[in-house]
C-alpha cells in the first residue's frame, strides 16, 4: 500500500513540515494546535477595513507602487482548489482611453481567520 500523499497546498514545503502537518491532521489535532498558536481573530471584517489594512502594508513595504483601486473579500474564491487571493489589473474604457485599475481580491474564508493568516 502506498503512503498518502500530502495535500496539494503543502507540496512545496519541506518533508519534515509536511510530516508534522500530516500527523496533526490524522490525529484530528490540527484545529486545537492552530487555536493555541493563534488564539484571536483579526478585526478586519468588511471591504473598507480590508482596503485600509492593505494600504498600511503597501505603505510599509511597497511605497513606490501604483494605486490600488479596489480591495475586497471575494466569496467565489475557493481556498483549497484555486487561490488564497488574486491580484489583477482590469482595463476599463473611459471615453477614448483605456484606464487600467489594480484590484486585490482575498478569499472570504479569511474574514474569520487569525491576523497571521490574513497577513500572509
Amino acid at each position: 500500500m502506498r503512503p498518502k500523499s500530502p495535500p496539494d497546498y503543502l507540496a512545496a514545503y519541506p518533508v519534515a513540515l509536511v510530516a508534522q502537518a500530516r500527523a496533526l491532521i490524522e490525529q484530528n489535532r490540527l484545529a486545537e494546535h492552530l487555536l493555541l498558536k493563534y488564539p484571536a481573530a483579526h478585526q478586519v471584517r468588511n471591504d473598507r477595513a480590508l482596503y485600509g489594512y492593505v494600504q498600511e502594508i503597501k505603505e510599509q513595504y511597497l511605497r513606490n507602487t501604483g494605486v490600488l483601486s479596489h480591495v475586497a473579500f471575494d466569496s467565489t474564491l475557493h481556498v483549497m482548489k484555486n487561490a488564497l487571493g488574486m491580484h489583477t489589473r482590469v482595463a476599463r474604457v473611459q471615453g477614448v482611453r483605456l484606464k487600467v485599475k489594480s484590484e486585490i481580491r482575498v478569499a472570504e474564508v479569511f474574514k474569520e481567520m487569525p491576523a497571521g493568516f490574513l497577513r500572509m
